[in-house]
């Protein structure tokens, strides 16, 4: 195995990390185990580094890849796979701790199924299909907009009231929407789709 695909598997391995940070653990565990008491009150900061640190990884995996000749058809299932995971945990882990409404993470999950079914599709009629740049624009507002939001609007807190957080978090929404509709179209014709 590559090392370009050893990072990516390290972004998927990041993933249970990020969920044992960003547990709220109930009081018989904490007596029993008292560090739980660190992650109740310092858990979302190291869920969060942990989060931006596998983010980062996706960069690093796919320029290792390129730049060494290291693409391979393990890296291209893992890979986007990776990010699916990562971005699907933390948003049904937000659901769950109530910080946003469910349609968010419906919307965002959906979207991701959805692209996945049409480069299964693709991929049964030998046809490989890549991210287009909405695509990746999106991830990236994702990223910040989970973020911010774990965070309670931090940093943008100290200069305005507005909602920065959930403001990205929208916008990630309405591109991941767009880019769902712009992948179908773009590839379309190259499917030969029948309904």
């Amino acid at each position: 195995m590559n090392l370009a695909n050893k990072i990516t598997l390290l972004r998927i391995c990041l993933i249970s990390f990020f969920m044992v940070a960003y547990q709220h653990y109930p009081s018989w565990m904490i007596n029993q185990y008292p560090i739980l008491r660190y992650f109740n009150d310092y858990g979302v900061y190291w869920a969060v580094a942990i989060f931006i640190l596998a983010s980062a990884t996706d960069k690093l995996d796919g320029y290792i890849a390129r730049k060494y000749n290291q693409v391979t058809n393990l890296g291209k299932l893992l890979d986007p796979l990776a990010d699916k995971l990562l971005v699907s945990v933390a948003l049904i882990l937000m659901v769950q701790h109530q910080i946003i409404p469910s349609w968010i993470a419906v919307v965002i999950i959906g979207r991701e199924v959805f692209v996945s079914g049409i480069r299964i599709l693709a991929a049964a009629k030998g046809v490989a299909l890549a991210a287009d740049k909405h695509g990746k624009l999106k991830l990236v507002l994702q990223v910040v907009g989970i973020a911010a939001v774990l965070l309670n609007n931090y940093p943008f807190n100290y200069l305005t009231e507005f909602p920065v957080d959930y403001t990205i978090l929208l916008i990630a929404v309405v591109l991941t929407l767009y880019s769902g509709y712009t992948y179908l179209k773009n590839n379309y014709k190259e499917l030969k789709l029948e309904f």
